[in-house]
């Protein structure tokens, strides 16, 4: 296709469009919709911001709290919030949770319940006090914050298992050999596959997390920037990740949701939605790339190894349409995400875009170039 005979924009030509009131924002699936309606370049001139979003499960977080002094002062040790154990640092009042044990405790304290903490304590000259025991709720907790190492993922997989019987995975029951398959990504709709690369995030990019304005922090935990790619400059396997922080307590119970995989721990179920302005007309003939033309890769991970069979991929229509093929066989295929609180989370940001609530703006900086997906040695 020939390329767009059509001016760039600017961020600052982005942004007076929003502080007068003027922003033209669209979903991806709306602006796809206008695409197959007209065409690529009317699309384009009458679209300013495409939002993006995802609604997907992930154990890779954790929960970043800072607490108050006690009176006598304490110097915290194996700390336990609501049961699960943390990491205490220095002598002041800092906490980390990983996310697999505390997904429940923040369930509850975006509930608004209160939860049991409790401590020891080095006693010094300074922090006599040896144990502590108490009941915390939000309020209670001076600051903290949800990062997610894995917050945005160019692109997701899709699980089949060639094992006999069920076997329990982070996306869910699989019944083998070959009975179901399991998706992670929302193909052309989600954020890595409206944005290929992820780039137009970098540090300090805003995104709206679990109805809270979160920032961009850098490249996340298996931030892998060169992967295979379509013709189209897509990622035909887990590419680029972004690692989010957002604000405990601007986090939203109806967009953050714990849930529990059995075999494998707690996890979090969390919206988030991405602006993708449309600097260039490159920009959106990548957004206008339909389901069709997007792939995921088939896996079978069932093997418990670090490379795992592949089957190659296929379509995201085909997901979406509910059954697969692979080697001949027919497969029915789910989503292991949920589509409807991705679509909520989209439709809340671009509320706010147009409202001129969230700020909008091009990254300072690009993720990182270096891979974080580096094997140990063995």
């Amino acid at each position: 296709m020939a390329p767009l005979k059509l001016p760039p924009r600017n961020e600052s030509e982005l942004q007076r469009r929003q502080s007068e009131g003027e922003l033209r924002v669209r979903s991806a699936a709306e602006f796809r919709a206008l695409v197959a309606q007209a065409d690529l370049a009317e699309a384009y001139q009458h679209t300013d911001v495409v939002v993006a979003a995802n609604a997907e499960f992930t154990d890779q977080a954790s929960l970043h709290l800072s607490l108050g002094p006690a009176d006598p002062p304490i110097r915290l040790r194996e700390p336990l919030l609501g049961g699960v154990a943390g990491l205490a640092s220095g002598s002041g009042g800092d906490l980390l949770l990983p996310i697999g044990g505390a997904a429940r405790v923040l369930a509850d304290l975006l509930a608004g319940e209160a939860v049991d903490f409790g401590a020891t304590g080095d006693a010094t000259p300074l922090q006599p006090r040896r144990e502590l025991h108490t009941r915390l709720d939000l309020e209670a907790i001076g600051g903290g914050h949800l990062l997610l190492h894995r917050g945005i993922v160019e692109n997701g997989l899709v699980a089949v298992s060639s094992a006999q019987g069920l076997i329990r995975t982070p996306w869910g029951p699989l019944l083998g050999p070959y009975g179901n398959a399991l998706y992670s990504c929302s193909g052309a709709d989600s954020i890595g596959m409206a944005m290929p690369g992820l780039a137009l995030l970098g540090p300090g990019s805003p995104v709206l997390v679990g109805g809270a304005i979160g920032w961009v922090v850098g490249s996340g935990s298996g931030h892998q920037p060169a992967p295979q790619r379509l013709p189209s400059g897509h990622a035909r396997s887990p590419g680029a990740v972004a690692a989010i922080s957002v604000d405990l307590h601007a986090l939203s119970p109806r967009w953050v949701r714990a849930c529990h995989f059995e075999g494998h721990g707690s996890a979090l179920l969390v919206a988030i939605a991405a602006p993708i302005p449309l600097i260039s007309p490159a920009v959106a003939r990548q957004i206008a790339t339909d389901d069709g033309a997007l792939e995921a890769p088939v896996l079978d991970v069932s093997i418990p190894r670090r490379i795992k069979p592949s089957f190659g991929g296929v379509p995201y229509s085909s997901l979406r349409q509910g059954e697969i093929r692979v080697e001949g066989r027919r497969i029915p295929a789910a989503p292991a995400h949920s589509p409807r609180l991705a679509q909520a989370m989209g439709l809340e940001l671009i509320s706010q875009l147009k409202s001129g609530a969230f700020p909008l703006r091009l990254p300072l900086l690009p993720l990182g170039l270096r891979p974080t997906l580096v094997p140990l040695p063995p």
